[in-house]
């Protein structure tokens, strides 16, 4: 069990600093885009907003479709979760389980918000049909590049303030270099696989 210790460690820190941070944040600042603390000028600083769907603010449109992605984070944290124990079982190269014990902590540590945030921080929005399962995500890492209000003729997200990168969290980026983890290990397998089948034609 001592081998599976480290993973168990890293996993659930990165979970707690997840949650500590958006707690620490919910507590210490105001909502908007105005509101900040400067970590690296203007360029790195924190910004308390919410984010009522997925990735980039991407969302469903019809009245369900928050409980629809909180219930598919679910089952993507309880996959993952029973894919890591078939990976010890079968000891599977380090690269993969660490790349999906990312991906399981920053699942979970979103779900946590989905799940729990609109009841115990009532952050689900007025026209949410309950605040079960319609928590709003909490993100404060904010690279600033460039922020403005785009024009009015821009289809769709005309007259809406955006920043260049979105703002995100400590789960976005476990995710982020997890999926980083499993690309770069299914790139070297594939080049291994065909390093062998070349190994084969020729002998």
């Amino acid at each position: 069990m001592n081998k599976y210790l480290k993973y168990f460690v890293v996993w659930l820190l990165i979970i707690l600093a997840d949650q500590g941070s958006k707690l620490w944040v919910y507590s210490h600042m105001s909502l908007g885009l105005d509101h900040h603390i400067k970590i690296l000028g203007n360029l790195f600083k924190f910004t308390y907003v919410l984010n009522y769907g997925m990735a980039f603010g991407w969302q469903f449109s019809f009245k369900y479709g928050k409980l629809l992605i909180t219930l598919v984070r679910l089952f993507a944290s309880f996959y993952i979760t029973i894919h890591i124990i078939r990976l010890l079982v079968h000891t599977a190269p380090p690269i993969w389980i660490w790349g999906w014990i990312l991906l399981s902590a920053g699942a979970i540590g979103n779900c946590i918000d989905s799940v729990f945030y609109g009841i115990y921080l009532n952050n689900a929005p007025d026209t949410a049909p309950m605040k079960w399962f319609h928590g709003q995500v909490i993100d404060m890492l904010h690279i600033d590049f460039w922020s403005g209000i785009l024009p009015d003729w821009i289809p769709i997200w005309g007259g809406q303030e955006v920043c260049v990168l979105p703002i995100f969290n400590i789960a976005d980026m476990a995710i982020f270099f997890g999926l980083g983890l499993l690309f770069y290990a299914f790139r070297r397998l594939l080049t291994c696989q065909k390093k062998e089948q070349t190994t084969n034609f020729i002998l």
